[in-house]
């Protein structure tokens, strides 16, 4: 029952960070960094504060008890992945909602699920080491359907790049406005590598979800008091950036242009920000029943890929492609899917 609930509250998570961006896109008049800024106030700092309070007893004590060393690499490693969250929503400008998740997340996912059960290794640290999951059959099982993930990424790209071939620059443009294969092709590498830090985060926040079990937090949520240290390095880092557009493109009038649908875009831009920060609300919850090893990181990142490739469908970032591109794209998805269901599997054995 603990592996089914977990790839439930993991499917939910996808669900939502795959489809985070949709209120975006519905902003009009300011300029990017305004509208991911006000977004992002929402889903690094308001929300996962609120989403503590109401389930952690005491979250800021513990916060602020906690060993220096744990606080520092737990932020550290947030700031880290905020420049993957920020180049991550380049990637959506530059690329659209399905190719930019699958090639930024395809690095993400290999990444976080397997350098965390290495260093446990390396550090002779409790918990699922690489040697466990070789050694084990449900491990084994798990590898494999990261293996077939990894397939399932590759023809999302392969479509991707396929698509880039057969459609001239406005036909690209009539569906994502800024398309720009270079541009985003550096910044959704520069994603994926630097988004899998939210999972180091985790792992260096543990001693403070302990903490919250033991005062008497529901164990499904002892994540939220990691989330709250690890946002606020990420709002760090997308702070900066955003101001510094600001001030370069001379767009701080954004937040006040009356010219601007101001109530919409505020509306619109906190949806955003609440329905990013439930991505990892479920990915807490999910993590709690299957543990913080590869299984829950790829669970997390595949569903997200399939949600984002089903929203680029809805929104017709496919249309004018070839039958055999658009065969390759789907063809992806499924394999992605399929990869799911084999380390749900692989979960059962533990």
């Amino acid at each position: 029952m603990g592996s089914i609930l977990g790839l439930f509250f993991h499917s939910l998570g996808g669900f939502a960070s795959g489809s985070f961006y949709i209120p975006y896109r519905k902003i009009q008049v300011w300029s990017w960094e305004s509208a991911w800024i006000i977004g992002g106030l929402f889903s690094w700092i308001l929300v996962p504060l609120l989403a503590a309070y109401l389930t952690i007893p005491d979250f800021m004590g513990i916060i602020m008890n906690a060993n220096s060393n744990v606080l520092l690499w737990t932020f550290v490693f947030g700031v880290l992945w905020g420049i993957g969250g920020l180049t991550f929503g380049l990637a959506m400008r530059y690329l659209g909602m399905s190719l930019g998740m699958s090639i930024a997340l395809s690095l993400c996912s290999i990444f976080g699920a397997l350098v965390p059960p290495i260093y446990r290794e390396i550090a002779e640290i409790k918990g699922d080491t690489i040697s466990h999951i070789v050694g084990s059959t449900g491990g084994q099982i798990v590898l494999l359907g990261i293996l077939v993930c990894v397939l399932g990424i590759y023809l999302c790209g392969k479509a991707g790049m396929m698509k880039e071939n057969e459609l001239s620059q406005e036909q690209k443009q009539e569906s994502i406005k800024e398309f720009d294969l270079t541009k985003g092709l550096i910044v959704a590498t520069i994603s994926g590598l630097c988004s899998a830090c939210f999972n180091f985060g985790i792992e260096a926040g543990k001693d403070m979800a302990a903490v919250a079990v033991e005062k008497g937090s529901d164990p499904l949520f002892q994540n939220n008091v990691i989330f709250v240290v690890v946002l606020w390095g990420g709002f760090l880092t997308n702070f900066v950036w955003c101001m510094y557009l600001n001030f370069s493109n001379k767009t701080f009038g954004d937040y006040l242009n009356k010219n601007s649908p101001l109530r919409m875009n505020y509306t619109f831009a906190a949806v955003a920000g609440t329905t990013w920060f439930l991505q990892f609300f479920f990915y807490g919850m999910g993590e709690s029943k299957l543990g913080n090893g590869a299984s829950s990181w790829i669970l997390h990142m595949a569903t997200i890929i399939i949600t984002s490739n089903f929203w680029g469908i809805y929104f017709k970032e496919w249309n004018g492609v070839s039958k055999s591109t658009y065969r390759t794209v789907v063809a992806g998805i499924v394999v992605i899917l399929v990869s799911v269901i084999i380390v749900g599997i692989g979960n059962s054995f533990s």
